[in-house]
């Protein structure tokens, strides 16, 4: 930390970033079944809203199939409700603590506002490396004003974190692009 700056941290919160932005898009359909695809339904149980994976075990036994298999019996018609009113075009079929999601297929319409969501997140993903590009780059200055680094060092410090944020947003759009291609393949 010569220069003034942690760089090991500055990779881990990009890094971070970047994950963030994985699980986002894992989220997100595609026309294939996944067990992620429920990740984002709130269920109403016990008094409170909790993620689906709290109370029931979320598999794709097939392609085109989610099946989710409530723990307790008693919440399967909450757990099927909340996959109902998630606006994700799903309609569980119940089978006793069991459901089961046929996965319909993607009209072109929905395809793209798939991947306009997916936009969204890159574009989300982007902005937090910037933040932690913008904090690098203060620490950077701050550690040149008190004359703790020489001017070398900062413009040093400052092209390996504008790096390093560069190799983090090229990540992140080779990610969008593979996942667009995935939301788009019919």
């Amino acid at each position: 930390m010569a220069s003034g700056v942690d760089f090991k941290d500055l990779q881990r919160r990009m890094d971070g970033a970047v994950s963030a932005f994985k699980s986002d898009l894992a989220s997100l359909r595609t026309g294939r079944a996944s067990a992620n695809l429920l990740d984002p339904v709130m269920v109403d149980a016990y008094g409170s809203s909790m993620p689906i994976n709290q109370v029931a075990t979320v598999t794709a036994p097939e392609p085109r199939m989610v099946q989710v298999s409530v723990w307790d019996k008693g919440l399967a018609g909450a757990v099927d409700r909340a996959i109902r009113e998630s606006n994700m075009g799903f309609n569980p079929i119940v089978d006793g603590s069991t459901l089961r999601i046929p996965i319909p297929e993607l009209n072109e319409e929905r395809r793209k506002q798939f991947a306009k969501i997916a936009h969204q997140y890159a574009e989300n993903a982007r902005v937090a490396a910037r933040h932690v590009r913008r904090d690098g780059m203060e620490h950077a200055k701050k550690a040149e004003k008190d004359h703790e680094i020489s001017q070398d060092d900062l413009r040093t410090a400052s092209d390996r974190i504008q790096k390093m944020t560069d190799d983090t947003i090229s990540q992140i759009d080779s990610l969008l692009a593979e996942k667009e291609a995935e939301i788009m393949q019919v």
